[in-house]
């Protein structure tokens, strides 16, 4: 079955190799069918594979090999949100580990040029709250160097710390275990 929306990628020609990174990072991706040009085409030759058909983390995408005309930009981002530290740790360091590059705010790009945007659900839970709890959570989110993820900012830490009690109710609840957001997640 063909799927009504589908998300088409631009790639430079390593699609394929893209959508196997995904599938084996991403939990619910998969690759699926793979298409080679029956003739020449602008970018590439009779035979080049031509569009990959994958899903990341459920949602499903199609990889076109165009070549380097449209390169990838931040005006696109896959955002996943990440329910403890070790979730976010394991995305962040395999995509920039894999050629990628860390940004600013919990940004990160691929080797192929995708933006990331690996989220913590207890950021998303403060900004929900609005207020002073939003405003914390914004500012200490934006002090993000694009050297660390968003767990290892200090000063989220910190803010989370202050909140401790007011997003309690919307996160499972359970004691602090060291220096991270975890215990605000389990």
């Amino acid at each position: 079955m063909v799927n009504k929306n589908t998300i088409c990628l631009w790639y430079d020609n390593d699609a394929e190799a893209a959508a196997r990174f995904y599938a084996e990072t991403f939990p619910d991706s998969a690759i699926g069918a793979v298409h080679r040009a029956p003739s020449d085409f602008p970018g590439g030759k009779k035979g080049n594979v031509l569009t990959v058909e994958f899903t990341v983390c459920g949602v499903p995408c199609i990889g076109l090999n165009g070549g380097p005309i449209f390169p990838q930009s931040e005006a696109f981002s896959f955002q996943i949100a990440t329910d403890d530290q070790a979730e976010t740790d394991r995305y962040w360091n395999a995509i920039v580990g894999n050629g990628g590059a860390a940004s600013a705010c919990g940004w990160c790009k691929d080797k192929w040029g995708l933006n990331w945007q690996i989220t913590p659900r207890v950021l998303t839970t403060a900004m929900s709250k609005g207020g002073d709890v939003a405003k914390r959570a914004f500012e200490a989110m934006m002090t993000t160097d694009g050297e660390h993820s968003i767990f290892e900012a200090t000063t989220i830490i910190e803010y989370l710390e202050t909140l401790r009690d007011e997003i309690r109710p919307a996160c499972r609840p359970g004691p602090r275990r060291g220096p991270s957001m975890a215990w605000i997640l389990e």
